[in-house]
């Protein structure tokens, strides 16, 4: 079993900064994906950075150049550092891992980003 606790969210003008991070605890295997998805009000959740157990990323497009996603894997944490937050950026942010095939999720932390 895994667990993941988010950290970090909260309530910044637009323009500022967060840093999110996500400490996993549990049977942590080597060979696995870290993330970060979120979810705004009335929409699907949405994937917004990923990072493999070697430090290969992806993101979406909506945030490139502006987030960045980085891990400690001696800590099994993951963090995502937010600049340059836009309203829209407003959502649920929900850390995830997946190993072994199957999908972890911590529990969300709010991050509102004001006009």
């Amino acid at each position: 079993q895994v667990q993941l606790v988010e950290s970090g969210g909260g309530l910044v003008q637009a323009g500022g900064s967060l840093r999110l991070s996500c400490a996993a605890s549990g049977t942590i295997f080597s060979f696995n994906v870290m993330g970060w998805y979120r979810q705004a009000p009335g929409k699907q959740r949405e994937l917004v950075a990923l990072i493999t157990d070697r430090g290969s990323t992806n993101y979406a497009d909506s945030v490139k150049g502006r987030f960045t996603i980085s891990r400690d894997n001696a800590k099994n944490t993951v963090y995502l550092q937010m600049n340059s937050l836009k309203p829209e950026d407003t959502a649920v942010y929900y850390c995830s891992l997946t190993q072994m095939g199957a999908p972890y999720w911590g529990q969300g932390t709010q991050v509102t980003v004001s006009s």
